[in-house]
């Protein structure tokens, strides 16, 4: 995700495409003033291979990048330097040391004719690493001259591991409008580095009581966004509703009710947690080991069909199942004074979302018509920033549209399952996570329409 002070008319649209975001190549510096002082035999090597390797500076990576969006960007710094500075935001990334390159490289990436640009910070490492790629066979390889710290001078595309290092939050909350802050997490899956918190944590301050949206996945990270709402009113947090009963939304449920808190869930979303709620922690405390401190599975104080009214403090709050649509139990939040809808996963832009095996893409773009006659001026979405309704109508509903006519021509015409899995998503590949999800999705919806 990239930082963005959210405005109830501004939106971030930068956010839709990687480049599309301000620039200033101008600020580049070749060398880069960061560059350490090498050895004259170390130079001597490091221009050698230089020579060998096709070079792209910024203006040409972005280049490539619009013309060829599945070209593969392998950082090949630490860890540690990652975590500092962040990387380069695109979709096809590998971070693999250059120390592993030649060990893990025809693992991330098997086919020796895909598009590949390296870089490191100042283009002292990547040339080497190009090279060594180009030895072992791979026959499209570009080096990232300016290096990522001239990307980021630029202003361009920049993502983060953690954005908020002194917190389990992945970012610390934003006010959307006065009264609304929301914490966005990152659109990467869970890790240890975020802490779990890759989905949006959105709380509703009125003036008897908090109404937060998701519990979040684990007790730490519950404690630490309520420690972001403490420093924000003294009013008690009151309700705690569930977007669904996926782990992020859920695990931290425990947490809230010590504090008196309410957890509200649709009927179809508690019964998902009462029969896998444990597996689910199971897999959480796998990933967040001791971050998965004093979390448990507990069950939801409300539980409701349709709709409940949360009205308080002169707000008009209400709760709405519009019918199952991404999830089990798909909840949102409505304030019809504000023409603000906290929509929980029946909307995505920024990431492309995620088809399971139970979603029904049909009955979600049904469900898609109610949700858009709210009649939402503003929209926080279950990933990805707030933004209004045309954008994660772009991103949600049109994509749905778009993967099931391009599968039903599949299924028309005979096709198989790996016809499926090769249909047309080129509009979409800018997504986060796309790379991760696009095969999966066209896959998941030609299982489901053979028997529609």
């Amino acid at each position: 995700m990239k930082s963005c002070r959210f405005l109830p008319v501004l939106f971030c649209v930068a956010l839709l495409c990687p480049l599309a975001q301000a620039q200033n190549l101008s600020a580049i510096t070749v060398p880069p003033p960061e560059a350490p002082a090498v050895t004259q035999a170390a130079q001597k090597v490091l221009d050698a291979a230089n020579k060998r390797v096709p070079q792209l500076d910024t203006a040409g990576l972005m280049a490539q990048l619009k013309s060829q969006p599945k070209t593969v960007v392998v950082d090949v710094r630490t860890p540690a330097e990652l975590a500092l500075s962040g990387h380069v935001d695109v979709p096809f990334f590998f971070n693999i040391t250059r120390g592993q390159l030649e060990f893990q490289i025809e693992t991330a990436v098997p086919d020796k004719a895909t598009p590949i640009v390296v870089y490191c910070g100042v283009s002292q490492r990547s040339p080497l690493a190009a090279d060594t790629l180009i030895k072992l066979g791979y026959q499209n390889v570009k080096n990232y001259r300016d290096g990522f710290l001239n990307w980021k001078r630029a202003g361009l595309p920049v993502r983060y591991l953690d954005k908020a290092p002194d917190s389990f939050l992945y970012d610390l909350p934003q006010e959307v409008i006065p009264g609304v802050w929301s914490a966005i997490g990152a659109t990467a899956p869970g890790t240890y580095e975020n802490s779990g918190h890759n989905n949006n944590l959105t709380f509703i301050i009125t003036g008897e009581g908090v109404v937060v949206m998701n519990a979040g996945d684990n007790y730490l990270l519950a404690q630490s966004l309520h420690d972001e709402i403490k420093k924000r009113t003294n009013q008690p947090v009151k309700y705690v509703v569930l977007e669904n009963g996926q782990g992020h939304a859920m695990l931290g449920s425990g947490y809230w009710q010590q504090q008196g808190a309410r957890v509200v869930a649709q009927r179809d979303t508690a019964k998902h947690i009462e029969a896998l709620g444990y597996e689910l922690l199971a897999t959480m405390r796998s990933r967040a080991r001791d971050k998965a401190f004093r979390t448990d599975v507990v069950k939801p104080d409300i539980v409701y069909d349709d709709q409940l009214d949360l009205s308080m403090g002169g707000w008009k709050i209400e709760v709405r199942h519009l019918g199952n649509a991404h999830h089990h139990g798909d909840t949102m939040i409505w304030l019809p004074e504000k023409k603000l809808v906290i929509s929980g996963d029946t909307a995505f832009h920024v990431r492309m979302l995620p088809i399971f095996e139970d979603t029904d893409t049909a009955r979600w773009v049904e469900v898609w018509d109610t949700f858009e006659a709210l009649g939402a001026e503003i929209v926080i979405p279950g990933h990805g920033g707030p933004t209004d309704m045309a954008t994660v109508r772009k991103w949600t509903r049109d994509y749905l549209v778009h993967l099931r006519a391009k599968v039903a021509e599949v299924i028309k015409n005979g096709g198989s399952l790996d016809d499926a899995y090769r249909v047309d998503q080129s509009a979409y590949l800018h997504l986060h996570t796309a790379d991760e999800l696009a095969r999966s999705n066209a896959g998941r919806v030609y299982r489901a329409m053979e028997f529609e």
